[in-house]
């Protein structure tokens, strides 16, 4: 679990593993606190990380649980905000739960856009939005892509391409207020008006 500083509750870095296992929870500690081994003297029989979180940033999440649910409200509110946006433009596609099984807390609100049905694309609105100092993100881009992986084999059905390549994550904070989900929704509908023209 990442309590990064664009999740829902943050510690401004760092996270948390969760595992059944008493054996991998007590290897993931050993390597996350610089392998030293359990003697009287420094010393590593393997490389390790400082992977540590100190005291002061667990103590902020700790204090941070407290409004979780609350926080996980508004985020779920603003995926029902953009729903309601997007719901008359057709090419827009606000992503949701696959099914009634799933309860996202949508901690990001991203949306798919058809170009040849909207006539504009996740580029243009990211323009758009970034001139009215409204921030969004492309969607991750594909590992396969990436520089650094150039020689590894992909297997796949470039389904993560398709997301990068049509996908927006819009802003999701929980402290959006109702003047800024006005003006997102301002900014949006005068880009749709003018690629009707």
């Amino acid at each position: 679990m990442s309590f990064n500083g664009n999740k829902i509750i943050t510690t401004s870095t760092g996270g948390a593993l969760i595992c059944q296992d008493e054996h991998i929870k007590n290897r993931t500690i050993f390597l996350a606190t610089q392998a030293k081994d359990k003697v009287e003297f420094y010393e590593h029989s393997e490389i390790g990380y400082n992977y540590r979180m100190s005291n002061i940033l667990a103590g902020i999440g700790i204090g941070q649980m407290k409004v979780l649910e609350e926080y996980v409200k508004k985020r779920r509110e603003n995926n029902e905000f953009y729903k309601t946006v997007f719901k008359e433009i057709e090419g827009v596609r606000v992503l949701q739960e696959p099914s009634n099984d799933y309860s996202s807390n949508h901690w990001l609100n991203c949306i798919l856009i058809d170009k040849k049905t909207t006539n504009w694309d996740n580029n243009r609105l990211h323009a758009i939005l970034k001139n009215e100092n409204i921030e969004s993100r492309f969607l991750w881009t594909p590992l396969h892509t990436q520089s650094a992986f150039k020689q590894c084999d992909y297997y796949g059905n470039q389904e993560s391409l398709d997301l990068f390549d049509r996908g927006l994550a819009l802003p999701s904070g929980s402290n959006l207020s109702l003047d800024d989900k006005e003006r997102i929704k301002e900014t949006i509908n005068t880009l749709v008006s003018e690629s009707k023209k």
